[in-house]
């Protein structure tokens, strides 16, 4: 079973608390365990219920996020932290930075966009859980990021990080060996599509392929995440 994140709102508008963890819950992989409206609550529910993720508002009753973000360091708490805020002057944006924020989100946002730094958020820690060791290819992967929809130049002509994170992050939740039609079907692509990604995973080591072989036809294809 993969592991599921468990996730912290600190947010005081019950609406849109709602919404994020709505969409939090809708990504996969996430659990939302508690939401604080207050800097105070923010304070104590991290240490209480010990999250592995803190969703972070800045403009909060009797306290201020990035005040709850410097005492999460200051104390040293295994928490990581995206802001999800209204803020958006270069102050607070330089501080959370300072303080290690994942990311920063700017209200109002949809869905795409907090679940594209939820699944990068997930890859992460999935690579750096399985692995001792990391070449660079793979840390400026990690640190860098690269936004959704845009071609990484570390990727050969044609494929853009966002796709590719989609299939590699199907593969590896559902477990087994998939054909290219299979991951297709699933998440809405074309199999030739699917394929040139699952190939390229396989060249840069992150998945292997096997042939299965059926009673008529051609042998299918199946790729396993590694």
């Amino acid at each position: 079973m993969s592991e599921v994140i468990r996730v912290l709102i600190v947010e005081d508008d019950s609406m849109v608390a709602e919404i994020n963890k709505r969409y939090t819950e809708k990504t996969g992989g996430f659990w939302v365990v508690g939401v604080a409206t207050t800097g105070e609550e923010a304070v104590e529910a991290v240490r209480s219920l010990n999250p592995d993720l803190v969703l972070l508002d800045v403009y909060l009753p009797r306290g201020n996020g990035l005040e709850v973000l410097r005492s999460i360091r200051a104390a040293d708490i295994a928490a990581d932290v995206i802001l999800i805020t209204a803020a958006q002057d270069a102050v607070s944006v330089e501080q959370a930075l300072r303080y290690g924020a994942v990311d920063y989100i700017i209200k109002p946002f949809d869905f795409h966009r907090l679940a594209g730094t939820l699944n990068a958020y997930r890859e992460r820690r999935r690579r750096l859980a399985e692995r001792e060791r990391l070449g660079q290819a793979e840390i400026d992967r990690l640190v860098k990021g690269v936004p959704a929809g845009v071609a990484d130049p570390v990727l050969p002509k044609g494929l853009d990080r966002y796709t590719l994170d989609q299939v590699q992050n199907y593969l590896c939740t559902r477990g087994g060996a998939l054909s290219a039609q299979e991951v297709a079907a699933a998440l809405g692509l074309s199999r030739v599509t699917v394929r040139r990604y699952l190939e390229y995973l396989v060249e840069a080591g992150e998945a292997t392929a096997e042939l299965e072989y059926v009673p008529v036809g051609r042998p299918v294809k199946r790729y396993r995440s590694t």
